[in-house]
């Protein structure tokens, strides 16, 4: 991806706000090269990571555990070098092994990885790694050494411009949603400081550094247990035996008196016995993923299936059976498990989107549009919806109505095969040349 075309995924931004150039590094006191300053790391943040939680099934409807991880993120981060940045922390619902942060402070841990862990210091060593590529700038100096990261849009897969798209294919919307896509790609030695940076602050809020270095082992483990649900995390945060060795050492040298202070596993328990209660159903979520990146679609059913016997208004189960109908072409049996899913969490998009989705299967363009337009209400600025707007018109011959919807959609991007149709729709109606 050209920096022109990342720029094309920032409305709002504009060029010469990313032209930040020098700034002081918040955690060395030096000079360093950026792209963009705090208020840019803000907006984009703003922008970009409200779609990657809808992307991973929304924030936890437990507000018990939500309350309770957003404590130990703030009493960590109030002893940052950023204490000032406007961080937020929220479970997701997503089943994969992972945690990340936004350049602007919204950090997120999925449910998957918080079954893994073991104690509140390991939460806090998760929860300060993730602090410090926030205070280390991580992402905007990969802007600066060029390594521009890949903000895709979430979204079906269309045909290309000369064909017809066809929705009964949707294999490629399986693979795009629930798959991170928002999601920075940190360098080892970006992990390497981080690592440093989250001791540093689990000490600064009272916590045993030696969490950090059981967190690690605790992955590497699972890593061999569960290789699908820890790969977006090892691609995302890259792990190595050198940056295990170099973190143990760091505790004996730096951490020995804090090391020494009491595990805190019971409130970790109390806080998660809602989320444990659903591992069973979980677990079965987890081996139809494995099945959906298979295209085994049968056996994610039965997995869906079993995973639903145990928590039938799981809205993430509910999802997952619901596209896992539709990649099945079978978008009439999807739309109940999508309607309960809308109806147990009707604060989170990714269900009204894929209904869309899937009245567009049925032939049903009306409803489809209606659906489209309650998603942008929901989570406004996905490209794709408007591309999928103005498709739903075009095919209710709604002309006018779908050139705008195409117009708007090529000034958020110009790549791919949907600005393609959007275009070549366009100049066929003789509205571009």
């Amino acid at each position: 991806m050209l920096r022109r075309d990342f720029l094309w995924l920032l409305p709002g931004l504009g060029a010469s706000a990313w032209l930040s150039g020098c700034a002081t590094d918040p955690v060395t006191g030096r000079k360093s090269l950026v792209m963009m300053g705090k208020e840019q790391e803000i907006a984009l943040d703003r922008q970009h990571s409200p779609h990657q939680f809808s992307e991973d099934y929304g924030p936890s409807q437990d507000a018990r555990l939500n309350d309770y991880v957003a404590d130990v993120g703030r009493r960590l981060s109030s002893r940052s070098h950023r204490p000032d940045m406007p961080y937020s922390y929220r479970a997701v619902n997503a089943n994969y092994v992972n945690a990340y942060a936004f350049p602007g402070g919204s950090i997120a841990a999925t449910r998957g990885i918080l079954l893994e862990l073991e104690d509140e210091d390991q939460l806090a060593g998760l929860w300060g790694h993730e602090i410090g590529h926030v205070n280390a700038r991580h992402f905007a100096e990969r802007q600066a050494k060029g390594t521009l990261i890949q903000l895709v849009a979430l979204g079906a897969g269309i045909a290309a411009a000369e064909k017809n798209p066809a929705y009964g294919e949707l294999a490629g919307l399986i693979g795009n949603l629930g798959g991170g896509a928002l999601l920075a790609h940190y360098s080892r030695d970006d992990e390497r400081e981080a690592d440093a940076l989250g001791m540093e602050y689990m000490v600064r809020g009272g916590h045993n550094p030696a969490g950090m270095v059981d967190l690690m082992e605790l992955l590497n483990r699972e890593s061999k247990r569960k290789p699908n649900a820890l790969e977006l995390m090892f691609s995302t945060h890259p792990m190595s035996s050198e940056r295990l060795e170099t973190s143990k050492q760091r505790l004996a040298r730096d951490y020995t008196e804090a090391a020494r202070r009491p595990r805190q596993r019971e409130r970790y328990m109390d806080n998660t016995s809602r989320l444990r209660a659903l591992r069973g159903a979980i677990q079965e979520q987890q081996k139809a993923e494995t099945m959906l990146a298979k295209k085994d679609y049968a056996t994610a059913e039965q997995h869906l299936r079993a995973s639903l016997a145990q928590a039938p208004d799981d809205y993430t189960g509910l999802v997952l059976m619901g596209k896992t109908q539709m990649a099945m072409k079978r978008p009439q049996e999807a739309e109940p498990y999508l309607m309960r899913a809308k109806a147990v969490y009707p604060g989170e998009a990714q269900a009204v989107h894929l209904s869309g989705v899937s009245k567009l299967q049925l032939k049903r363009p009306d409803a489809a549009l209606a659906e489209f337009q309650a998603y942008e209400r929901l989570l406004p600025g996905n490209p794709n919806t408007t591309f999928l707007k103005a498709y739903a018109l075009d095919l209710m011959q709604r002309r006018e109505a779908a050139a705008q919807e195409y117009h708007r959609y090529l000034q958020m991007t110009r790549q791919g095969a949907q600005a393609q149709h959007a275009y070549a729709r366009l100049k066929a109606w003789g509205m571009v040349r």
